[in-house]
């Protein structure tokens, strides 16, 4: 996993949580808190950081995810380039479909050993896209906070439904439909 994730969810962790708050969870997770913004690193560790912020602070390591991705979306919109495709995106559905397409194929083109999440669109109209969201990272509602965010991001309201395709969570069918 990407460095930037890493750096991404302690900055979140010290703005929403406090900075003591952090170093707290770091220690319980005998984690050293060393990440480069482009580094590789085991996602297991992502997962202790989670796991131990729950465990201090009573929010679901789901909820966790999802608050995650919600806040991480904007960071990462700001990152890219001023001339990809994405930017040219008016909607989310726009935006959601064209991350496989772009934003993971860069990422390989970048870090040919990175392993980014697929998706499998199923179906799409005007006003419902369904998915499959495959990661053997099994971080799904990472993937659900960024679908959230980019809503936010495009000013539209959606309803979010997710459905296990495996036992182990590494498959995921989304549905997403606009809300009017």
């Amino acid at each position: 996993m990407k460095g930037i994730i890493f750096t991404e969810f302690m900055d979140l962790v010290e703005q929403q949580f406090g900075l003591e708050e952090l170093d707290a969870v770091l220690s319980q997770a005998e984690d050293n808190g060393v990440y480069t913004t482009v580094g590789s690193y085991d996602h297991r560790n992502l997962v202790k950081l989670i796991v131990q912020l729950s465990q201090r602070t009573g929010i679901s390591p789901q909820q966790l995810q999802r608050i995650f991705g919600q806040s991480v979306f904007h960071n990462l919109y700001r990152t890219l380039p001023s001339n990809s495709s994405l930017q040219n995106c008016k909607s989310t559905f726009q935006f959601i479909k064209l991350v496989e397409d772009y934003i993971h194929v860069e990422v390989k083109k970048l870090y040919p050993d990175a392993k980014p999440p697929r998706f499998e669109f199923l179906s799409d109209s005007q006003t419902k896209l369904v998915f499959d969201y495959i990661s053997a990272r099994c971080m799904s509602h990472v993937c659900l906070g960024l679908i959230e965010g980019c809503a936010e991001y495009y000013q539209q309201k959606v309803a979010v439904e997710m459905e296990n395709q495996s036992e182990d969570g590494h498959q995921v069918r989304f549905m997403v439909t606009l809300v009017e």
